[in-house]
Order: structure tokens, then sequence, then C-alpha cells
């Protein structure tokens, strides 16, 4: 049946879910995501380590503004709090927050209000009365969004507790808000990457690969492939590059979901998915100068655009470990999904770096005469 924009239909797992408890699969979407979204050769990429073969699954094609994967998790998330007749929602994040950008959008256009708790650091306080309106930020508040700024700090100790005492205070008004964690990742988003395993098996995944390698920053995406995959019975390798935080923390974040499906009695999170430490840098959000000439190389060679926070440093991270680790993979035959994060490129970081480098070019011809071009670089 064809998928009708923003409206809410009945949840028909796929026939290898059935076998999971009936209180653990949702019974509703609201179609959000354009889908499905493409698969294809990642064409002049530059310098693929010998013997490997490289794909892109497309969900940065999402949608124009709730663009990336959080949008999958949100069809399920969303459905619920319209359900349950919620009309606004929190969600937590850092400033830059791609899953609040999407959530804040989406429950506009579904008629709920949205408030954005985020960690930041103590120069955002200081400039709380001009907040930046660059990256996400900008379609936040163009979208009318209350953005919380809170400690740097955890979302259990810090963020979570804010969202339940906003919660509370809202309800005193009359209001009836609906909490979502950061990503989108619970144990009801946990199916908008179920979903997608779905879709690509219906785009010759399971004939055509031998390994998945996505970016892991809140850990539901990694854990609905992986667990679709166990189910499955499918020979592929999932490998979750993380962004942010450790393997350790994700690890048990997939172990929370297995319980909850009640597959921890026959599975561990270890067995189905590798978790890939090494590559967040100095941190969520902070991007090294090499991985800034990495993300510029690639989308000047392959017109694939990479973020600085998510994606870069998960590509990054796949290419270096095809030419040091080649062993970590199940096979050669690589597809990778782009998770979006396009507007956080937007933020300024990425464009302040170009400007010091040689990437593109400017000339000079606002002259009058026509007899010669100037000197083009290439």
């Amino acid at each position: 049946m064809a998928r009708v924009y923003r409206a809410v239909s009945s949840f028909r797992p796929p026939d290898w879910a059935k076998r999971l408890p009936a209180n653990a699969i949702p019974d509703s979407l609201v179609s959000l995501a354009q889908l499905p979204t493409p698969i294809h050769e990642w064409s002049n990429f530059p310098d693929i380590p010998d013997g490997f073969s490289l794909s892109i699954k497309r969900d940065d094609l999402t949608h124009a503004t709730l663009s990336g994967n959080k949008v999958r998790k949100l069809e399920f998330l969303l459905a619920k709090a319209l359900r349950e007749k919620c009309d606004v929602v929190i969600t937590l994040g850092g400033v830059q927050t791609n899953h609040g950008r999407a959530t804040a959008i989406a429950a506009r256009e579904l008629g709920m209000d949205c408030h954005l708790i985020v960690r930041s650091q103590q120069s955002d306080v200081e400039k709380i009365n001009c907040f930046p309106c660059t990256g996400n930020v900008l379609l936040d508040r163009m979208v009318d969004t209350g953005i919380v700024l809170a400690p740097y700090g955890g979302e259990e100790t810090v963020l979570m507790p804010r969202a339940k005492k906003l919660a509370e205070e809202l309800a005193a008004r009359g209001k009836k808000p609906f909490i979502i964690p950061i990503g989108g990742s619970n144990a009801v988003g946990l199916w908008g990457y179920m979903t997608a395993f779905q879709e690509m098996m219906s785009q010759g995944l399971l004939e055509n690969f031998d390994d998945i390698v996505l970016a892991v920053g809140s850990g539901g995406s990694a854990a609905g492939l992986a667990i679709a995959n166990y189910l499955n019975g499918s020979p592929l390798k999932v490998h979750a590059v993380c962004i942010a935080d450790d393997s350790d923390l994700f690890y048990g974040i997939v172990e929370r979901d297995l319980k909850t499906l009640l597959l921890d009695t026959e599975v561990s999170a270890r067995d189905i998915v590798d978790i890939v430490d090494g590559y967040k840098g100095e941190g969520y959000g902070i991007t090294s100068d090499k991985v800034y000439d990495f993300i510029v190389s690639v989308s000047g060679s392959s017109g694939i655009v990479l973020d600085p926070t998510y994606t870069g440093k998960a590509v990054y991270g796949m290419i270096d470990m095809m030419r040091t680790q080649p062993e970590r993979f199940k096979g050669r035959r690589v597809l990778f999904i782009h998770t979006g994060g396009i507007f956080g490129t937007y933020d300024g970081k990425l464009g302040d770096r170009l400007a010091q480098t040689s990437a593109g070019h400017v000339v000079d011809w606002t002259g009058d005469g026509f007899s010669s071009c100037p000197p083009m670089p290439k």
C-alpha cells in the first residue's frame, strides 16, 4: 500500500519479527520519510583500499528538512505521541542535534510544540541573548522550538531529569507532554532500523553485500540493524563506528534492547554487532583537521557530502579499518549507511576550514573584456 505523507497507519511487522513479544511491537506509524532510499555504488570515492568494493545507502535522502536516520525512528515515536493525544514533545541532545531538529520540524508539522534540552558549554550560555542561528539551530528556531541550555553531562544524570521536570511544568499548564530520549533510541525508535533492514532486503542487501557500516551516536540505529540481521539469520556483519562515548556504552544499549525483546537469553550484543572505538577524536562534535580534510576530499571526488560529527568520522574510520584491519570485515563488499547530518555542515566551522584551503575556486572576471578567460586552477 502506498505511503501517504503524515498519515497514521497500522503497523504490521515483517514476518521474521513476528516471534517477538506482541507488547514490544508498535501498533502504528506516521509516514514522514520518503522511502525507499536508494542504494548505489559509491562512485569516484578517493582511494578505496585494494580488494574492497563500496556502496552507499542514501538515508541522507529521507526528507528535505527531516533528512537522515532519525526520521525513521520518529515515524514510530510520534505515532505513539499522537495516539496518546500529546500536544508537546520534549527531546534531548547537543546544541546542533540532528535528532532534535528532525523532531522539532516533524512535531510542528503534526501540530505539536517541541522543546529541546541540549548539552551546552559555558560559552553557549554567555551568548544566550544572541544565540547563533546556524546549522540545525537555524531550523529549530524557524519552527519556533523552545531551546533549553543544560550543563554538559550525561543523559540520565543531567538531561533526562530536566526533561521530566519540564514535563511536570507543562502538564501543570494543561499540556500533555511526550518525552523522547537522545537520538530517539529506545524500544519504540528501535523499529525504525529494523524496518529499514527489511527495506534493504528488498534492494538486494543479502545477495550483494557482506558488511554494513554506519555511525553510532545514540545506539538505536545500530541496535535495530543488528537485531534485524540476527532475526533473519543473515550472514552479514554489522559494524558501528563510535563518534562519541565508547563501545561498552553502546553494547549496553544493544543488550538493553535485546532484553526488551526477550532475546537476551539466546544472543548477546557482542555476537551481533561490531562496535568500533578509536575514531571519535576528542569527543562528540569535535572534529580534527584530518577528518575535515577527508570530508572535503570525499565530497570533491564523489559529490557525497559527509558531516563532521557523524558520517565524516564513521567513513574515515571505515576506510582506515579497510587498510589496517581488513580481517575485521566478513567479506569485501561493503555497504555504508549514510545517516544524514547535512545541516551540521552549516554551523560555520567547515566554512571557516574551507576558506583556508584550495577546495573549489573563486576568480575575478568582473571586467568588461571577453578576449580571454581569467586563469582557472583546473
